[in-house]
């Protein structure tokens, strides 16, 4: 999965003194949610401008790091880097280039799950006054009321739905083209697992049992912390598909289920596992 970069280290603690030194990775990103790189053609690793190159040495914020690289962003990108090599990537093209890049797409995702929330987080919501960055976590604070807001995580759900040696197969109708499973959010005074069977019924009519926890993954292009679940189809297994959410789902064998083009995702490791029969 994507946040699978071992022997890498992730350090995610903030640190609101650091000062970006010539080689620190800038992600610079824009209000189409999309981040400025470049991808060597050699070995298809994702390019990320450094500081050294910057026209913009101010008002970046510090965001992580990995093993000894340090990533800062810059939320007021500069055309300047167009002229070097650099494009700007939504999701959809960064998730569709090579596996070679699965640490910097890592960071990448990360990044711009903070960048979101940094876009959005500059007014207080119960006053209204201007937010400033925190000096001891990764926080804004408000300048008059002094109320606090943490960097917002999603939780979601992801259902591997199984009927003896069959598995539930989803599509998007918009979005990802690409198989899917079951998933949906977690709604006000749910529980995990209560979202695994409302989602199930309301996106194709099957009722479920024996909901048992896979696994978990960070998300950071949508926000999201993902739970995996598998369960099993309980009485009748025909399907109502929800076809405002949906364009596609069906029972699929083992042997029939198409991966995903990249193993970034839990959905994809959840049907592979399925797939080869270690469930």
């Amino acid at each position: 999965m994507i946040q699978d970069i071992k022997p890498h280290k992730f350090d995610n603690h903030y640190y609101s003194d650091s000062v970006p030194k010539d080689d620190d990775f800038v992600i610079i990103y824009n209000d189409n949610r999309s981040i400025l790189v470049k991808v060597d053609v050699n070995t298809g690793k994702l390019i990320f401008p450094t500081f050294a190159e910057c026209q913009n040495k101010k008002k970046l914020i510090y965001l992580f790091s990995i093993d000894n690289e340090r990533f800062f962003l810059d939320l007021y990108g500069e055309d300047y880097y167009r002229e070097n090599g650099f494009e700007y990537l939504d999701t959809r093209k960064l998730r569709a280039l090579s596996s070679n890049s699965q640490v910097y797409m890592f960071a990448a995702f990360t990044a711009m799950h903070l960048a979101e929330w940094y876009m959005k987080n500059r007014f207080c919501g119960k006053c209204g006054y201007g937010l400033r960055h925190d000096s001891f976590e990764r926080a804004m604070r408000c300048s008059n009321c002094g109320d606090v807001f943490y960097p917002r995580i999603n939780p979601a759900v992801i259902v591997g739905v199984t009927n003896g040696d069959k598995l539930l197969l989803t599509r998007y109708k918009s979005g990802y083209a690409h198989n899917a499973l079951v998933a949906g959010f977690t709604e006000i005074g749910e529980t995990l697992e209560e979202t695994a069977k409302r989602e199930v019924m309301e996106e194709t009519g099957i009722k479920v049992k024996n909901i048992r926890y896979y696994k978990s993954q960070p998300w950071g292009i949508a926000g999201d912390i993902l739970t995996g679940f598998f369960c099993e189809a309980a009485g009748n297994t025909d399907i109502h598909m929800d076809s405002k959410e949906l364009r596609y789902a069906e029972w699929v064998p083992r042997e029939e289920i198409e991966l995903q083009p990249q193993d970034y995702s839990l959905t994809n490791e959840m049907m592979r596992m399925f797939k080869e029969g270690n469930l």
